[in-house]
């Protein structure tokens, strides 16, 4: 896999390039693409700015912004190594969900510099991504651009792995015949990723003095004054951990319904004595890329019912990729001014109910990522909460809005296989 991985990014020197939406039947076409037609559309916009929307692609781009500090499992790469990621970010979007997403590497790693960038480049995007960005600056420039740009901004290691997790916690927990407001629930890893699941699932109902989170210090509660300058894990100090538990990992999952690990790459960071340890029919989601914290197997091994990895060559894969494209696809779509928790929770209910419909079992608690409709129906889910919050600049009826989603979802998976087929043919 390492070897055709250099080989294919070698062959087509990246993954995404830029195509044309516009015939040119020839070059007196540009006199309408370009000079002197293009003044028109530019004066329309001068007069009245939401015009952008209708006379250019905006409100179908997304910039991907990273400064390459924590990329994948990867760590502190730096932007140049971070941009083949983001290229792959990219060819999801489009692929998925029929966005355009540009790559943006910077090189900077000051936070006020980064938002300021961001908020320079925000009148050509219609969204920010933010991706592989450190704790604890992410917060902060999720924060300051959220509150400053009347753009959707979201950062996928955030939210986007948190709605995730989400839907497929909610299903495995039916398959267990388990509450999620009764369960005890162990966060292995207090990064950026696993503070936001405590805040989505516990806005879904699970109960924060049933949660215990670890760092690599050791348990998160009242007595680790070290964190008090850290607001976020210091407010999992005050809110987790009812029982005030201290001790490592091991001492977290102990009689623990619930493990959802987002830490270091493994195996062995969670060994299978501690999940033996567990309560019966117990979910481990073991999420670290490349390798997962403990194998699925061994899990299975010593007493997990259901486990769901990072990975797509396991069972039940929690990834990203099934939130991303269609959250944004349905915030674009209505021009939404943000993605709000409740846009969020609206996808991850989507996703699992789209799962549930097609029939749980262990090894399905989520779809998977060809499975095309579910996107479709997840982007709705988002629109139509947008436009219940009053953050859709656009109200359209349900029947055009779906029609609209459904057809660029679908057309570019489409196109795409057909451009690979054609260039394979081309340099054959």
């Amino acid at each position: 896999m390492e070897e055709l991985a250099l080989e294919y990014h070698s062959r087509y020197r990246g993954k995404i390039g830029i195509a044309l939406k516009a015939p040119v039947r020839s070059y007196d076409d540009f006199a309408i693409w370009y000079t002197p037609g293009v003044a028109e559309p530019a004066r329309a916009i001068e007069i009245n700015r939401e015009r952008v929307y209708e006379y250019t692609n905006r409100g179908n781009t997304v910039a991907i912004i990273t400064d390459g500090t924590r990329v994948l499992g990867l760590g502190d790469v730096g932007p140049e190594a971070a941009l083949p990621v983001m290229e792959g970010k990219a060819m999801l979007f489009k692929y998925l969900g029929g966005v355009d997403a540009f790559p943006i590497c910077v090189a900077t790693r000051d936070a006020d510099e980064i938002v300021n960038l961001v908020k320079w480049l925000a009148p050509s995007f219609g969204g920010v991504n933010l991706e592989d960005i450190a704790s604890p600056k992410c917060y902060y420039v999720l924060d300051r651009l959220k509150q400053e740009l009347s753009i959707p901004v979201w950062h996928d290691d955030q939210q986007g792995t948190a709605l995730v997790i989400l839907a497929g916690l909610k299903n495995a927990l039916k398959l267990a015949g388990k509450k999620l407001s009764e369960v005890k629930i162990a966060l292995i890893g207090a990064g950026a990723a696993n503070i936001n699941v405590a805040r989505y699932i516990q806005i879904a109902g699970a109960n924060w003095g049933n949660m215990v989170m670890v760092d690599s210090k050791g348990i998160l509660n009242e007595s680790r004054e070290d964190l008090k300058s850290i607001a976020e894990k210091w407010a999992m100090c005050m809110r987790t951990n009812r029982e005030g538990i201290s001790g490592g990992i091991k001492d977290a999952m102990r009689g623990a319904d619930v493990c959802i690990a987002l830490s270091k790459p493994g195996p062995g960071v969670i060994k299978k004595e501690w999940v033996a340890d567990m309560a019966d029919d117990a979910i481990v989601f073991a999420c670290a890329n490349p390798v997962p914290e403990i194998m699925p197997w061994d899990a299975k091994d010593a007493g997990a019912r259901i486990v769901a990895t990072g990975r797509s060559d396991f069972p039940n894969q929690v990834n990203n990729s099934l939130g991303f494209p269609a959250v944004f696809r349905g915030a674009l779509d209505v021009h939404a001014t943000r993605i709000t928790d409740e846009m969020c929770i609206a996808a991850a209910d989507a996703i699992a109910n789209y799962a549930e419909a097609k029939g749980l079992s262990e090894d399905y608690i989520i779809p998977r990522m060809e499975e095309r409709e579910m996107y479709v129906r997840e982007a709705m889910a988002v629109a139509k909460k947008a436009e219940e919050q009053g953050v859709a600049a656009r109200v359209i009826t349900d029947d055009v809005l779906e029609a609209e989603i459904r057809e660029k979802i679908l057309r570019y998976s489409i196109s795409c296989a057909h451009n690979h087929e054609y260039r394979d043919e081309t340099e054959g």
